[in-house]
C-alpha cells in the first residue's frame, strides 16, 4: 500500500515539473517569438524609414535640378553640375573688348561668360579668363563658359571641338552647343557625347532649337541636353516654348534678351517696362533681366559697357510682383529679330 502511494506521489510530483518545464519553455518560445516579431517589426519600420529617406532624396533631387537658387545665384543642371544665372554674352566683340568685359564680369562677380566659333574671339574669352584668375584670385572651377560649334563644322566635329579647347586654352569646356539645327546635327551631338564622358566637355546643349526640331532630335541621341538657348525677349517671349523644354529637365537659356541690336532701345524705352522700373528705383535693362530670372530662364545680356556689364548683375534687391509680371507678359508681340 506504501509502495502504490509512493508511486502516485512520484507520478504527481514528476507531473507537476514536467508541466512547470512545459510552461517555461513555452513561455522561452513565446519570448523568442515574440523577440523576433518586435525585431522584424523594428526592421520593417527600418526599411521604410529608409525608403521614405531615399525618395525624400530623390524628390529633393528632382525638385533642385533646373531650380533657380537666387541666393547662390546658380541653377543646378541635369549633368550635375552648378551653372550660374546671369552672365555676359560677347557677341560681336572684338578681341581687346571681349578680353576686357570678360574681366570686368569676373571682377564684379558675374561668373557666366557665352562665346562661339562664329564670334571670333574664344580666344579673347580664354585670355581674359586666364587674366582674371590670375588678378583676382578666381578659382578655374567657378568660372562657367559656354562655347557652341556652327553647322559648317559639323561634318569634322572632332577637329572643331578641339580647335575650340586650343582657342580658350582654360582646361576644359564647362558647356559646349550645337549653334543651331543643321546636316549632321545628330552625329555632332554625338561627338560631343564622347567628349563628355571623357569630362573634356563638362555639359551639353543645343541653340535655335524649338518644339519642332527637339522632338526630332531628342530620341536620336544619349545624352539629354543641360541647355536649350534661344532668342527670347518681351516682344518674343515663346510662352509655349519655354515650359516645353523646362518640363523635360532642361534648363532655358536667352540670348537678345534686351531686343537685339537695333531693338534695344524701343524694348527699353516701352511705357510699361519703364514703368515697372520706375517702381523699383531701377533701370528697364534689371527690369527685363529680372522678368527672365523668374521665369526660370538663365540671362547673357552682351555688352562691352563697364558700368552696364555692373548693372546687369544686380538683379537680387529687388523682386516683380505677379501684376508685373502679368504686365511684361502681355507685351509679347512674337517679333523675332534674328533669322535662327
Amino acid at each position: 500500500m506504501k509502495r502504490v502511494f509512493l508511486g502516485l506521489l512520484l507520478l504527481i510530483l514528476f507531473y507537476n515539473v514536467s508541466a512547470c518545464a512545459g510552461k517555461e519553455a513555452d513561455t522561452e518560445t513565446r519570448q523568442m517569438a515574440e523577440d523576433k516579431s518586435v525585431s522584424s517589426d523594428q526592421n520593417t519600420i527600418m526599411a521604410i524609414e529608409d525608403n521614405v529617406e531615399e525618395t525624400e532624396k530623390q524628390e529633393t533631387e528632382v525638385t533642385d535640378t533646373g531650380a533657380f537658387n537666387f541666393e547662390t545665384k546658380t541653377v543646378l543642371l541635369n549633368s550635375g553640375y552648378e551653372m550660374p544665372i546671369m552672365g555676359l554674352g560677347t557677341y560681336s566683340l572684338d578681341y581687346d573688348t571681349c578680353v576686357s568685359s570678360v574681366k570686368t564680369l569676373l571682377k564684379n562677380g558675374g561668373r557666366l561668360i557665352d562665346t562661339a566659333y562664329m564670334y571670333g574671339n574664344e580666344d579673347a574669352v580664354g585670355e581674359g579668363v586666364r587674366q582674371a584668375m590670375e588678378e583676382y584670385g578666381i578659382p578655374r572651377e567657378d568660372i562657367f563658359v559656354i562655347t557652341k560649334i556652327y553647322p559648317s563644322q559639323f561634318d569634322d566635329p572632332e577637329a572643331a571641338i578641339d580647335m575650340a579647347l586650343e582657342e580658350l586654352d582654360i582646361g576644359y569646356i564647362d558647356m559646349m552647343l550645337l549653334h543651331h539645327p543643321g546636316t549632321g546635327d545628330v552625329e555632332a551631338y554625338k561627338t560631343m557625347e564622347k567628349y563628355a564622358e571623357k569630362g573634356i566637355i563638362r555639359s551639353l546643349g543645343l541653340s535655335n532649337w524649338y518644339v519642332e526640331e527637339l522632338t526630332d532630335f531628342l530620341p536620336q541621341i544619349n545624352i539629354t541636353p543641360a541647355l536649350v538657348q534661344n532668342e527670347i525677349h518681351p516682344y518674343y517671349q515663346e510662352q509655349d516654348v519655354v515650359p516645353f523644354i523646362q518640363e523635360k529637365g532642361i534648363v532655358v537659356q536667352c540670348w537678345y534678351p534686351l531686343g537685339g541690336r537695333g531693338h534695344t532701345s524701343e524694348l527699353l524705352g516701352d511705357d510699361t517696362i519703364v514703368s515697372i522700373a520706375e517702381a523699383h528705383g531701377v533701370s528697364s535693362a534689371q527690369v527685363i533681366l529680372r522678368w527672365d530670372l523668374q521665369r526660370g530662364i538663365v540671362v547673357i545680356p552682351g555688352s562691352s559697357n563697364p558700368e552696364h556689364i555692373k548693372e546687369n548683375l544686380e538683379l537680387f534687391d529687388f523682386e516683380l510682383t505677379d501684376e508685373e509680371m502679368g504686365y511684361i507678359n502681355a507685351l509679347d508681340r512674337g517679333e523675332k529679330h534674328d533669322w535662327y
